[in-house]
C-alpha cells in the first residue's frame, strides 16, 4: 500500500514538474516577447500610455503562449473543442492582463512612480510573476483539463491517475453502504 502510494505521488510529481518546466520555457519566451513589445510601445508609439502598452504587449505574448502551451506544454491535455479552449484561454489571459496592468496602474497612480524602470518592474516583473502563477493553475485546471490521452510518453502517468480514480471510487462505494438501492431491513 505504501509503495503504491509513493509510486503514485512520484508519478504525479513527475508529471507536475514536467508541465511546470515546459510552462516555464514557454513563459520565458513569452516574457521576452511581452517585454520587448512593452518597451517598444511605451518608449515610442504609446509614450504616456504605459497601462495600454502593457495590455497590448500581454495580448501579443498571450497569442504565442496559447499556441506553445496547446501544442507543447499541455499537448496531452488539450481539448477537442478548440473554440472552447481558446475562449477559456482568452478569459484566463484577460485576468492575467488585469493583474499585470493593475500592477502598472498601482505603481503609477498609487505609488506615484513614473520613471520607466519602475513601471517596467511593476508590469514585467511583479505583474508577470503574479499573472504567471495564476495562469499556470488556470491553464492546468480549467483550460487544458482533458484526461491524458494514449500518447506513449504519458501512458505511465495515465495509469497512475487511473489507479487513483479507481481506488477513490471503491472507497466512496464502500462508504456509501448497500449498492442495491434498497433500504436495509430492520429486525427486531
Amino acid at each position: 500500500m505504501i509503495t503504491t502510494l509513493a509510486d503514485r505521488i512520484r508519478g504525479l510529481a513527475s508529471l507536475f514538474w514536467r508541465e511546470v518546466a515546459k510552462f516555464g520555457a514557454v513563459g520565458g519566451v513569452a516574457f521576452v516577447i511581452d517585454s520587448a513589445v512593452y518597451i517598444w510601445l511605451f518608449s515610442g508609439p504609446m509614450h504616456g500610455s504605459e497601462v495600454w502598452a502593457k495590455a497590448i504587449a500581454t495580448i501579443v505574448a498571450s497569442v504565442f503562449s496559447w499556441v506553445a502551451n496547446r501544442f507543447w506544454t499541455f499537448r496531452h491535455r488539450k481539448q477537442a473543442n478548440v473554440v472552447r479552449e481558446a475562449v477559456l484561454f482568452a478569459v484566463m489571459n484577460f485576468v492575467g492582463l488585469l493583474i499585470a496592468s493593475g500592477c502598472v496602474w498601482f505603481a503609477k497612480y498609487v505609488l506615484d512612480l513614473n520613471d520607466k524602470p519602475s513601471l517596467f518592474i511593476a508590469g514585467s516583473v511583479v505583474g508577470l510573476v503574479l499573472g504567471t502563477i495564476f495562469r499556470f493553475f488556470a491553464y492546468r485546471f480549467w483550460v487544458f483539463n482533458e484526461e491524458l490521452d494514449a500518447e506513449p510518453a504519458y501512458s505511465h502517468d495515465h495509469e497512475i491517475l487511473e489507479l487513483h480514480h479507481k481506488e477513490k471510487s471503491a472507497a466512496e462505494a464502500a462508504s456509501a453502504g448497500p449498492a442495491t438501492g434498497e433500504f436495509p431491513s430492520i429486525k427486531n
